[in-house]
């Protein structure tokens, strides 16, 4: 039998941070059923935007995330392909302009550098954007990292604190005693432990049904276009004011884009476009009808003619662990001691992978370091969802 300080199960950009944050002061075992990184980590766009956030505590959340990957390359002794070039939101039609007016505006408030461009200087920082957009909101604080870089390079900073890292292994059971944690089953044998992180993403209800315990998360079911190699074509990340908008307003309307499209545009180091996107509630259906794919690519046309004459070579799929509020969870279950969920991330994911671990940690080790930051991910506010 083998035994363990903490076991973490799921093995994508929050899994492995927090897998790293924990062995600062614990032996650590990471399972994870795939490999490292080819789970939801592996299937989103690049983008680290501040300025998408929600004023108040997701911008507090996402800015103390954000402050972590200044240095973490360093700190992780890898390319993790951190790139500071700023984030742009195209306003599309003359009719976002006064929401997208306020949001700026709220962001400024909130402390986020954003900045109204016309259509000429959106169209001088992006060329290839269409010339009937209205604007765009602008801020160099935006940021973008490669995920499966980020993933790996958390994983393997783990290992030299001394991590072990279990891939293609299933979690089959949690073992409970007397309302605490004493051990995870798995496929390849059983590991005694007091303490379990649920870092699973998507599956992280299926993680806690073992353990007794009740999660409210659902997969959202997100699809991206990958293109061929091609020069650069745009600089930093792109969204657009319809995705900001489907995000922010809490009432659906009767304008809300089919499948949930709105754009997301990136291009990696290597030249592939990478356009997104659509949110859907398909539970873990991937295979995603044509018309979902067509209207991405249509979106995205419309906004950015230069993409007209790219081939697509290829299309991943992605589930986002939705949790109803835009927050993941981040708290120790009160029926079940010794079991944390750190899961919800939905498409922050990528920002808000360096601080879920250090919030782990500090949760792990009972200080109240970060108590501002984790009261509001607390499990108890989903009651209401």
């Amino acid at each position: 039998m083998q035994t363990a300080d903490a076991v973490v199960i799921g093995g994508g950009v929050i899994g492995t941070s927090i897998a790293y944050r924990l062995a600062e002061h614990r032996k650590v075992v990471l399972i994870e059923k795939g490999e490292i990184g080819a789970q939801t980590s592996g299937a989103c766009d690049k983008a680290i935007f501040l300025q998408s956030k929600k004023p108040g505590f997701p911008i507090k959340l996402a800015n103390a995330s954000r402050r972590i990957y200044e240095n973490l390359e360093d700190e992780l002794e890898a390319s993790i392909e951190f790139k500071k070039d700023g984030g742009m939101i195209v306003i599309e039609k003359e009719s976002h302009l006064p929401f997208m007016k306020d949001f700026i505006k709220k962001q400024n408030k909130a402390g986020i550098d954003v900045k109204l461009l016309d259509r000429k200087e959106s169209l001088a920082w992006q060329p290839s954007l269409s010339s009937h957009i209205a604007g765009s909101a602008y801020s160099k604080e935006d940021a973008e990292v490669n995920p499966l870089l980020l993933s790996q390079g958390f994983a393997e900073a783990s290992k030299r604190k001394g991590v072990e890292i279990q891939t293609h292994t299933e979690v089959t059971d949690i073992a409970v005693n007397h309302g605490k944690v004493i051990g995870v089953q798995t496929d390849k044998g059983y590991i005694a432990t007091e303490l379990v992180v649920n870092a699973a993403g998507p599956f992280a209800p299926k993680i806690a049904e073992m353990a007794g315990i009740g999660l409210t998360i659902m997969p959202r079911r997100g699809a991206i276009l990958i293109s061929e190699k091609v020069k650069p074509l745009i600089h930093g990340n792109i969204l657009c004011s319809q995705y900001i908008a489907a995000k922010h307003l809490e009432e659906s309307n009767s304008n809300d884009p089919p499948y949930g499209i709105g754009l997301s545009l990136g291009q990696t180091e290597s030249g592939n476009l990478l356009i997104g996107g659509s949110r859907e509630f398909k539970g873990f259906d991937k295979a995603v009808e044509p018309e979902v794919l067509s209207a991405i690519a249509a979106h995205a046309n419309r906004i950015a003619p230069a993409l007209k004459q790219i081939r697509i070579i290829r299309t991943m799929v992605g589930f986002r662990p939705f949790t109803g509020d835009g927050l993941p969870i981040i708290d120790e279950s009160r029926d079940v001691k010794g079991f944390i969920i750190a899961a919800g991330h939905e498409g922050d994911g990528i920002a808000l992978a360096p601080i879920t671990g250090v919030l782990v940690a500090s949760l792990a080790d009972n200080n109240s370091n970060y108590k501002d930051l984790l009261e509001p991910l607390r499990m108890n506010r989903m009651q209401a969802v």
